[in-house]
């Protein structure tokens, strides 16, 4: 089930204690809390992982302006942009040397394939990244709405624990990584 913005930080109000809200402009201290912390909890989690449900590969725009100095070339970031995973050149995601300066891709290939961490809509979100959410914004919310910081210390510690679970769930959903590139064991095979 898709969580809205306002359905996210209603369930972290509750575990706070306090009432959902009806609506995230309705000018009370929870509301403003809320529409205030949530963009910034959400945009730094998103961020942490490479969540699968928010991974994206794009084609860039190479840009007419060239970084100053190190590399060529330069590529728009897209608008959904919020971490860089790698670089890569044709069919290939990765092995492409890069920057990430200026809100642009800087790098010395003439056209690059960019995959990164995306801003997806809410609706997009599994209902594991809806139960870390949930718990990262009661922990942010716990000392500005209840000035309580033992309390606070304490969701706190359940959002990281619930992150370092979803995090090992999500990364299940992918062909472990390998070695495709060490110098030692190409010596090895001669």
């Amino acid at each position: 089930m898709a969580l809205s913005p306002l359905a996210l930080c209603s369930a972290a109000l509750v575990k706070i204690g306090a009432l959902p809200l009806a609506s995230l402009g309705d000018g009370s201290a929870e509301a403003t809390v809320a529409s205030q912390l949530y963009p910034l909890v959400r945009d730094s989690l998103l961020a942490a992982h490479p969540w699968t449900f928010a991974l994206r590969q794009v084609r860039p725009e190479r840009l007419a302006q060239a970084p100053e100095a190190d590399f060529r070339h330069a590529f728009a970031l897209p608008a959904d942009f919020l971490a860089a995973l790698s670089v890569g050149t044709g069919t290939r995601g990765r092995n492409v040397t890069y920057r990430v300066a200026a809100g642009a891709v800087h790098t010395d290939a003439e056209a690059i394939v960019l995959t990164y961490v995306s801003r997806p809509e809410e609706a997009a979100f599994p209902p594991l990244f809806d139960h870390v959410l949930v718990a990262a914004l009661a922990a942010e919310f716990c000392v500005p709405l209840t000035e309580n910081t033992s309390r606070a210390d304490v969701l706190g510690r359940q959002a990281k624990e619930a992150l370092r679970d979803a995090k090992r769930i999500d990364s299940q959903q992918d062909t472990p990584g390998a070695i495709e590139d060490f110098t030692l064991i190409r010596a090895r095979r001669g």
